[in-house]
């Protein structure tokens, strides 16, 4: 694990922090490597229900670290998985709830993971460019379909074309926000988030995510795959306990299920 990567076990939550300030949190291939670890064994781990992903020192990160980057460049899909990928791979493959906490800088892939995301939180002096253009470079990790279907093609190439930089208002006006907050409290919304999340019901989270994540179908062929996703939880154990905590009137207790 690098030192550059701190992991934090906390009722559910397994919080990963980019740990390099004094280089504005770049990314080198050994943080990719540990954040990716980080990631594969908390999805395998039964007690982490949510992850938050957030920068130190003010800062989320400005991308790839240039020096470090130029030493390997990375080739994705081509034979030897490079630690970048790894990392893209783990943040697309875990079924369990994802919340960045965004604060200060957030640089190229600083800002296209949020994508891959579920739940992003940005502090007021939280600002966004992905400036692969300006840097004769392609965009990266399927910015170039996902911020289209999100923000709209017009839009997105502010972006990825002409490589403006968004505060937070305009990443909460296009909705590549979920909210912004104050600075100070930024970590304590992330991790209330959170922690309400790793008290739902895990089966239940996990199928929501799932769907969200499908392509675009028909629209009866959807509603058809919801209800039968619906039919199955309502034979779950987690169903049975969320109705009986309610004709109990208490809250209920989804610990023990994962």
């Amino acid at each position: 694990m690098s030192e550059f990567i701190l992991v934090d076990d906390n009722d559910g939550v397994r919080t990963i922090r980019f740990n390099r300030p004094d280089k504005k949190n770049a990314l080198t291939r050994a943080m990719y490597s540990a954040a990716a670890e980080a990631l594969e064994s908390g999805q395998a781990d039964k007690s982490v229900r949510v992850f938050i992903i957030a920068g130190a020192g003010g800062i989320f990160t400005a991308g790839n670290d240039i020096v470090d980057f130029m030493e390997s460049p990375p080739r994705i899909g081509g034979g030897d998985m490079p630690p970048v990928e790894r990392f893209m791979h783990a943040l697309l493959g875990t079924t369990k709830p994802v919340i960045a906490a965004v604060d200060g800088l957030a640089i190229g892939i600083g800002v296209t993971m949020l994508l891959h995301c579920d739940i992003v939180y940005a502090s007021k002096r939280a600002s966004f460019k992905t400036p692969f253009v300006d840097l004769a470079l392609a965009p990266e990790f399927g910015s170039s379909q996902v911020m289209p279907a999100f923000f709209g093609r017009v839009v997105a190439a502010d972006l990825l074309m002409l490589g403006s930089t968004w505060n937070a208002d305009r990443g909460l006006q296009t909705g590549l926000l979920t909210d912004v907050t104050d600075v100070d409290a930024l970590d304590e919304t992330a991790m209330a988030a959170a922690r309400s999340m790793a008290d739902k019901a895990p089966g239940a989270m996990r199928a929501a995510k799932a769907l969200m994540q499908r392509p675009p179908e028909d629209l009866v062929e959807r509603i058809k795959i919801e209800g039968t996703l619906f039919a199955d939880l309502l034979q779950s154990e987690e169903f049975t306990e969320a109705a009986t905590a309610f004709m109990e009137r208490r809250k209920p207790n989804f610990a023990k299920f994962d």
